[in-house]
């Protein structure tokens, strides 16, 4: 876990963004992912809804997950790291009420960002075909709602638009700037094409921007030095440690399936120890040892 600081996670990460250098945020699922990207040292971790869906209910990412499963998987992520934790909320779960409520929860589950899109339900992944959105007034009286709903100013609230799939990059930028009027800390013009694209969302819009870069998705990867050149707040890999871990049991599995044995030293899987160690088990044996009642009965 990393250390604790005398500024709140949401403090540290408003600094970190506003000061506009494209810091890398990967995605995490689950306490474990969040564990592993701890302990490599990144400044903030993302709670990937797609992530999450595909995690814990084996579905894509198209509106199947809660708000109660979403708000249980924030509190066990928020319980192994102090990492400031930016949360995926898809579309607030509902209208301007059901996301003023969905703020409420997260925020006390662990949230230092919350992230609210305005694509019509059923939702579904940025970089999916398809797609829809709402009146860009709904949305507006969403991140209204959302800014209202939040207990601290450390909380941020990131307004994502999916407008340039359907109307363009014109279209995008103007919704964003009236969310942004709405008190959008952070706003995400969702899958742009183009670097160029990306250059002038940021020169148009007066607030950090989120670049996401999907693997496989249709913004091409492009070097985080270019992108702190172009004054990126922050560029997210929502599904990197997904994709990789997905990766990685197929190769493990499949050599299990073809060998009938597998060990470490295949080197296709983390040892035993290393295991132990990224889920705090040395801190488990010290527990047990401080508090272990002696054969007198004492503590």
């Amino acid at each position: 876990m990393s250390e604790m600081t005398s500024e709140t996670p949401g403090a540290r990460l408003r600094k970190t963004v506003e000061a506009r250098q494209a810091f890398l945020v990967p995605g995490v699922m689950n306490a474990l992912a969040a564990r592993v990207a701890d302990d490599l040292g990144f400044e903030a971790l993302y709670v990937t809804g797609a992530g999450v869906t595909n995690a814990y209910l084996g579905l894509p990412d198209a509106a199947f997950l809660g708000l109660t499963d979403l708000v249980g998987h924030v509190a066990a992520i928020r319980e192994v790291t102090d990492r400031p934790l930016i949360v995926d909320a898809d579309t607030g779960f509902g209208n301007a009420v059901n996301v003023w409520h969905s703020v409420r929860r997260l925020e006390r589950a662990g949230a230092n960002a919350i992230q609210l899109e305005d694509q019509a339900a059923p939702k579904r992944c940025g970089h999916f075909e398809g797609k829809s959105v709402v009146e860009a007034s709904e949305m507006v009286e969403k991140v209204r709602a959302a800014c209202e709903a939040r207990s601290s100013s450390d909380l941020l609230i990131v307004a994502r638009t999916d407008a340039y799939a359907t109307e363009g990059l014109e279209a995008a930028l103007t919704r964003a700037e009236r969310y942004i009027a709405a008190g959008a800390d952070i706003t995400f013009v969702e899958a742009p094409r183009q670097v160029e694209e990306i250059a002038e969302i940021v020169r148009r819009l007066p607030v950090p921007q989120l670049v996401n870069l999907v693997i496989g998705g249709k913004t091409p990867p492009i070097p985080q030095a270019i992108l702190q050149e172009l004054g990126v707040g922050m560029v997210l890999y929502a599904n990197a440690a997904l994709q990789g871990a997905i990766a990685g049991m197929q190769q493990a599995l499949s050599t299990l399936q073809a060998e009938g044995r597998m060990t470490e030293a295949d080197g296709l899987v983390a040892s035993f120890t290393e295991r132990q160690r990224l889920v705090g088990k040395p801190l488990l044996d010290g527990l047990e040892a401080r508090y272990a009642v002696r054969e007198d009965g004492a503590a």
